[in-house]
């Protein structure tokens, strides 16, 4: 493995070190602990609020654009060169801002099984091994989404005439928010369906 490729791991990995550890100190507790884990949570409220206004946005381009497609194709017998295109980028964004959301509600698939049977020490052990696998693949996501970005800016989206760093631009920022989302999801628990399971 050459030092290009090692780069990421290694810096991702010690990211994700350094985030779990201060999660696991900002998980209880007053005083510094306390307001480490407010400032968390209030940037996450942020963030979460700004994914969700913006993948609500990007599905509703998305909708807009194919059912003009639909009509230009079949009404006007003239197809639009640039719906396809737009549908398809919508939905990427889409996509990668909804994971953020999805980890801060606790929605995405979990050990629920060991969640359930375990208690105290163990269980925070599980959901900080989930946390640091999370963000692990959160950071490699973040790198290499930002390598491709850079090197497809000069190249353009057939149909929409700009830059394909606006697609894969998708990745590193959705990566940005669903790991903020994660380590919230981490400090202020919202699975109530792993309780109520059954």
């Amino acid at each position: 493995m050459n030092a290009m490729n090692l780069l990421p791991l290694q810096v991702t990995v010690a990211a994700t070190a350094a985030t779990v550890i201060l999660a696991l100190w900002a998980g209880s507790g007053g005083g510094a602990r306390g307001a480490v884990r407010s400032a968390i949570l209030w940037i996450d409220r942020i963030t979460t609020g700004v994914a969700a206004v913006a993948a609500c946005l990007a599905l509703t381009i998305a909708v807009g654009a194919g059912l003009w497609q639909v009509v230009a194709r079949f009404a006007t017998e003239t197809p639009s060169v640039w719906s396809e295109a737009l549908v398809r980028t919508a939905l990427i964004w889409m996509a990668f801002l909804g994971v953020a959301l999805a980890l801060r509600a606790g929605a995405l698939v979990s050990i629920d099984v060991a969640h359930r049977y375990s208690t105290g020490a163990v269980r925070r052990a599980l959901e900080a091994a989930a946390l640091a696998a999370a963000l692990t693949l959160l950071g490699i996501m973040f790198w290499f989404g930002w390598m491709m970005a850079q090197r497809v800016q000069f190249q353009e989206m057939a149909g929409l005439e700009v830059s394909m760093s606006w697609g894969y631009a998708a990745i590193p920022i959705g990566a940005m928010f669903a790991m903020v989302g994660a380590v919230a999801q981490f400090l202020d628990h919202r699975s109530e369906e792993l309780e109520t399971a059954v």
